[in-house]
């Protein structure tokens, strides 16, 4: 059987060990998930609505302790921790409200006497989701699947297991019935055994692109719908007008935020050669302020990343792009003694091609481009194989609107750092992914748009 180890990042422990999910448990949980979709999915949205208002109170409720769980077994900062806490009962909020009006039925007019389309649920959805935002992850994807109707099992990563099931937890005491959402506890190999029983009708992931191919290859060889939200190389662009004080405030939020551990995360700083050192000073000086250490202290600004082997694989990032000719402006060490910390990093004369621009670093290295103008920002923030999100920086609001026209991703954010809101949808192209999550995009991912027309 395997076992789930609960490490602390910031001091290298092993706090608790938690037993994994044999075959004989996975089958009952899918079994019992499946049951309970057949119940569920005839109790009235409305009242799955204040079942999930009671998820937002129960959120509330044991904020700190859930909190510092998700500091302990990923090394969020305890602050960040809380305020994701907040988001995920403001999302249950979201739904709660408006979940019923997504789910009405609409009228088409046809040749028909009367005709209309009707949402109805799939069955068990299977969660696939990632350790960066351990709870609000799960939450953007399973509060809607459920509210429309659906009953969820959720394979959480494995570095994260006491949080999965503190998940289960937070659906068990708001009055969901049981197997409405359970967790499983299994390793990756074992996802594709999972997505292949007939008792999964679809999948969602949240993670790196060759999770995504897995998923969406297993899932398609059986005719399943799936929502894949991966990677992102995110451009955080600086036109020459922009407002240089607020921009390098917000670019070191929108890069070192979790440690710079995030998809949406501003993984490449384009800005135009007009006010390029301008925009290097004001950020380097934000960057020098960044306080690194444990992080469930007030006054830490950076924590560890959330395993070693991604430490290493940074600084390997990092070395190859200054060995094509990158510049270490800042940073770029590893932090002696316990926890896998990194020192936060700036690379400068950084083109296109190098490791820290052409690929995702998943943690808090900072590659600025310059660029000659406006053209050639868009032309390399373009050139990439994702698309997630997009910052764009200028007072020309007109200009602004074109511009967010042309660049490739699912999100533009104009004059602030991309981020996700339960009111807007959310994805990207390209191999950032496909489908939507949030708003009523996110309802809508799984049902069954079935249409009814009287001759």
């Amino acid at each position: 059987m395997n076992q789930f180890k609960s490490e602390n990042p910031a001091t290298e422990r092993i706090h608790a060990t938690y037993p994994g999910d044999t075959p004989g448990d996975v089958d009952l949980k899918l079994e019992r998930s499946i049951q309970a979709f057949k119940k569920w999915k005839y109790v009235p949205v409305e009242d799955r609505c204040r079942l999930m208002r009671e998820v937002a109170v129960q959120l509330r409720c044991n904020s700190q302790r859930w909190a510092e769980l998700m500091t302990q077994e990923m090394g969020k900062l305890l602050r960040e921790a809380q305020g994701e806490i907040e988001k995920c009962a403001l999302g249950c909020e979201f739904y709660a409200d408006n979940g019923a009006e997504f789910l009405l039925s609409r009228d088409y007019p046809s040749n028909a006497s009367e005709s209309y389309v009707q949402s109805s649920p799939l069955g068990t959805v299977l969660g696939v989701m990632p350790w960066n935002f351990p709870f609000w992850q799960v939450i953007r994807f399973a509060v809607p699947t459920i509210v429309a109707g659906n009953s969820v099992v959720l394979k959480h990563a494995s570095n994260v297991p006491g949080c999965a099931l503190a998940l289960q937890e937070l659906f068990e005491k708001s009055g969901f019935p049981e197997g409405v959402f359970q967790t499983l506890l299994i390793g990756s190999k074992e996802v594709a055994t999972v997505i292949s029983d007939v008792r999964i009708a679809a999948v969602s992931l949240t993670g790196s692109e060759a999770a995504g191919k897995a998923v969406a290859r297993e899932a398609g060889s059986h005719i399943k719908k799936c929502v894949l939200e991966l990677g992102g190389i995110d451009p955080f662009i600086v036109l020459e007008d922009a407002d240089l004080e607020v921009a390098a405030v917000t670019a070191l939020t929108a890069r070192y935020q979790n440690c710079g551990q995030s998809c949406i995360a501003a993984k490449r700083l384009i800005v135009v050669e007009d006010v390029y050192e301008a925009f290097i000073e004001r950020f380097l000086g934000a960057v020098k302020g960044l306080v690194m250490g444990d992080p469930m202290e007030e006054t830490t600004s950076l924590g560890p990343l959330a395993k070693g082997e991604f430490r290493d694989e940074i600084l390997g990032q990092i070395e190859t792009s200054v060995n094509q000719g990158g510049k270490l402006l800042w940073g770029g060490r590893a932090r002696a003694g316990a926890g896998y910390f990194l020192e936060p990093t700036v690379l400068v004369d950084v083109s296109p091609e190098m490791s820290c621009a052409s690929e995702e670093v998943f943690g808090p290295v900072a590659p600025v481009l310059c660029v000659q103008d406006v053209r050639q920002a868009i032309e390399v923030a373009n050139a990439t194989d994702y698309g997630l999100g997009a910052s764009l920086w200028t007072t020309d609001l007109v200009r602004a609107r074109e511009l967010a026209n042309e660049l490739e991703s699912g999100q533009v954010f104009i004059n602030s750092m991309v981020s996700s809101d339960p009111r807007l949808p959310f994805g990207g192209v390209k191999k950032s992914g496909y489908g939507r999550e949030l708003a009523e995009c996110g309802i809508r991912e799984f049902v069954n748009l079935k249409t009814i027309s009287f001759g």
